[in-house]
């Protein structure tokens, strides 16, 4: 038998097999040291999806358009001689930054002048050195006022905020280049405001995303330790040794180190869900060491020889928790078939990390103790605790005498669950998991009240032909689109070639804002001309059209209101634009990262289901191989699908939304569950095997003996996955205390419902043998 065969192996060869393990952890250890986080968004849709494929095309016409970040205030002051002086000095040190390729403010703006005599456009800067009287502040003010170009760009319709929109190199940005970019940034900002008593307000995806990682450096840190001070405290009441504390422990510390390992050698970075790997290592792992543990403990008190309750352990509990590990791997695992990249990395390596540990468990606990002195008396009577005994006991009178009982509560309960799934709402934000508490909300915030928000919007149209978009009815329809977008209170102005062409027909004319307008058939011949002899004076209009003029884009941002809200809106604007662009002679893509973020959303939220699909279909799978017979198949899953209804249930009565962060606890929940169906069920059957017991007793065995290890490893479970909810990221949180509630009632589902059926069962046979 091939675990009678490990067992000989690992206990005849200890000194070998432990040499290896060391060598084998030297290597990912080394690997291990070289993980960093990750600086990008993560992609959710897969690269093969469409709306993807086309964004990339997008960037690579356009540039990369997750690039801006933004800083602000709001102040009567604005146009104060003093504050403007320090606001564009801030500009004048920002542009000097290796990594900043430009930035637009109110003391960093120009003007379009006509040189007549060259027949071109000239930019002159409204500012070109620090004001020396509030005279000339007050000039500069009527002068923006008098562009209306800038209106709504770096100062607020109302003309009480300000922003700074600041342009990041695209080779910088998803790299740790961009942080002390960040930093002096927020240095200034932070002089400025101490110096006249101005809050500013940082924003912008870059930013986002690095306050993000910093918050996912935190936790990786704080979750580890956290769940080793769970697990710790867990053995010691358990077990009250400290060898079967201390040891279990740098099992998983070594299951950690591996996960590590083969996150740098798949060329992976941390992100928001592989950051809680390090935890979920521990707390997976270690039921591996309690199921060992207690079962050598429990074999010492029967043969009283050390060696042989070993080999014993390793031949009982090899495929128990074999194939427990595999239930909770395929949990994870699903999520490979995503295909999206997030997802398949977190599902793969968390999937693969959970049965390198447990192979780590199966090895070196048994082999370590071999080693270590007996086990004490009152180690190998853990099974006799009084406490723990009379628990098991009620449940087993419970399950023998009240039957009907469990079915009823259980089938009111998935009753009402299923109304509560019917009111959950599918919903998730760019910063859906940033703290409530967190400044960086709090100023995206204040950018959306006084800038339409700061999340970029953009809409790429292909005229199909040719320098199609110079066509003055083209730019004309370009302008009705911009309208109706912009008529949105979700969305801000727009930046594109007619609001350039705009600009330049007012300096045409000399400057007068009446003229802020598009120009005429004729006018326009002239204008461009001008236009063409400018050089870098009309770069503008350049960044907003391809080399062939056959594509352009209109850019807006917007204000984040969420994948349910935006679905609508997209719903809504489709047709509309399609009224403006003939579909059959046009391609107009709504697209940039917030929309790719709500397409990713939506994406995850559609293969919750065929992820979980998989995982029961999976499940069922090990389940037929394991007990063959559909009833088996159904005993066994029963009990763990019904705390995924009562989950489902309780997110919907408490508002907990569907979202990325969310939808991962029942595949999750399924494949963990499912360890404590095979505890029960394996051990019920080999009892039925090996002994002429009737059902009654045997279940009544399997619970006071298996029920032992199911409810330790459901303690562990229940607070190791509790400590999520310290985290900062809301998602996070609700992963944690779901996961926590869904385990807890599947382990009592498992010690009720399970043996329940059991029973029913076999009064179902004997009623058939007595007809």
């Amino acid at each position: 038998m091939i675990w009678k065969k490990l067992a000989d192996l690992i206990l005849k060869n200890r000194l070998l097999v432990l040499g290896l393990v060391v060598l084998s952890s030297l290597f990912m250890g080394y690997h291990a040291s070289k993980v960093r986080i990750t600086f990008n968004g993560g992609k959710v849709l897969p690269v093969t999806d469409s709306a993807y494929i086309r964004y990339m095309q997008f960037k690579k016409l356009f540039g990369q358009d997750a690039n801006t970040m933004v800083i602000g205030f709001k102040s009567s002051k604005i146009f104060d001689k003093d504050v403007y002086n320090d606001w564009y000095h801030i500009a004048d040190d920002i542009k000097k930054i290796k990594g900043i390729n430009g930035l637009i403010s109110i003391a960093n703006v120009y003007n379009v002048e006509k040189d007549t005599a060259q027949h071109k456009y000239v930019l002159k800067p409204l500012t070109t050195s620090l004001l020396t009287s509030q005279k000339d502040a007050d000039s500069i003010k009527q002068q923006l006022l008098s562009l209306p170009f800038y209106k709504g760009l770096v100062l607020s319709n109302d003309g009480q905020s300000t922003l700074m929109a600041i342009n990041f190199d695209g080779k910088i940005i998803n790299t740790p280049k961009r942080v002390p970019i960040l930093n002096a940034i927020l240095k200034d900002g932070k002089q400025f405001e101490q110096k006249h008593h101005i809050q500013v307000h940082y924003s912008g995806l870059p930013l986002i995303r690095t306050v993000a990682g910093d918050l996912i450096k935190n936790e990786f840190v704080l979750f580890l330790g956290l769940s080793l001070v769970i697990t710790i405290t867990i053995l010691l009441l358990i077990f009250r040794s400290l060898y079967a504390v201390f040891f279990p422990v740098v099992v998983v510390l070594l299951g950690v180190t591996f996960s590590m390992g083969i996150l740098v050698l798949m060329h992976y970075e941390i992100t928001i869900l592989t950051g809680i790997m390090p935890s979920l290592v521990v707390i997976i792992g270690i039921p591996n060491s309690v199921f060992i543990l207690n079962k050598y403990y429990y074999e010492y008190g029967i043969w009283g020889d050390k060696m042989q309750a070993l080999h014993t352990t390793i031949e009982k509990v090899g495929i128990t928790t074999f194939i427990a590990n595999v239930t909770t791997a395929i949990g994870f695992g699903v999520l490979c078939f995503t295909n999206s990249e997030l997802l398949t990395q977190f599902g793969f390596v968390a999937s693969t990390s959970i049965m390198v540990t447990f192979a780590l468990s199966l090895i070196l606990i048994p082999l370590i103790f071999s080693f270590l002195p007996n086990p004490k008396a009152r180690q190998s009577a853990i099974k006799d605790r009084r406490l723990i005994q009379g628990f098991l006991k009620n449940l087993d009178h419970i399950v023998h005498n009240y039957r009907k009982a469990i079915y009823t509560v259980t089938i009111i309960l998935v009753i009402i669950c299923i109304y509560g799934i019917t009111r959950i709402n599918v919903n998730s934000y760019v910063v859906d998991d940033l703290p409530k508490s967190n400044n960086t909300l709090a100023d995206l915030r204040f950018f959306e009240a006084n800038f339409k928000g700061v999340l970029p919007l953009e809409v790429s149209i292909d005229t199909k032909r040719k320098n199609g978009v110079m066509n003055s009815a083209v730019i004309q329809k370009v302008e009705k689109l911009e309208k109706l977008i912009s008529s949105r209170p979700e969305f801000s102005r727009s930046l594109s070639l007619t609001q350039g062409l705009k600009f330049l027909t007012q300096s045409f004319y000399g400057g007068s804002p009446a003229y802020y307008r598009l120009p005429s058939g004729m006018e326009q011949g002239f204008i461009l001309g001008y236009a063409g002899n400018s050089g870098k004076s009309t770069d503008m209009l350049r960044s907003y059209l391809d080399s062939t003029r056959r594509f352009t884009r209109v850019t807006f941002e917007m204000i984040d209101v969420g994948s349910s809200k935006m679905n609508v809106i997209l719903t809504d604007l489709q047709p509309r634009i399609d009224s403006i662009f003939n579909p059959k002679k046009y391609h107009v893509e709504l697209t940039g990262s917030s929309i790719i973020f709500i397409k990713g959303a939506n994406y995850m939220v559609k293969n919750l289901y065929e992820s979980l699909a998989w995982a029961i279909f999976l499940i069922a799978g090990v389940m037929w191989i394991l007990f063959r017979g559909i009833k088996m198949i159904a005993i066994s899953l029963l009990p763990n699908l019904i705390p995924l209804v009562i989950t489902a249930g309780i997110m919907g009565f408490f508002g907990i939304p569907l979202k990325p962060s969310s939808i991962l606890i029942f595949s999750i929940a399924m494949g963990i569950s499912s360890d404590q169906t095979i505890y029960f069920i394996t051990r019920y059957r080999q009892e039925l095997k090996s002994t002429k017991k009737s059902i009654s007793t045997i279940v009544s065995d399997t619970i006071r003996e298996t029920g032992i290890s199911m409810i330790y490893i459901a303690t562990i479970l229940f607070f190791g996955f509790g400590i999520f909810a310290a985290s900062t990221f809301g998602g996070t949180q609700a992963l944690g205390i779901l996961l926590s509630v869904t385990l807890l009632v599947s382990m009592i589902s498992n010690l009720t419902l399970l043996p329940a059926f059991l029973l029913s069962m076999e009064k179902r046979t004997l009623k058939k043998k007595v007809d």
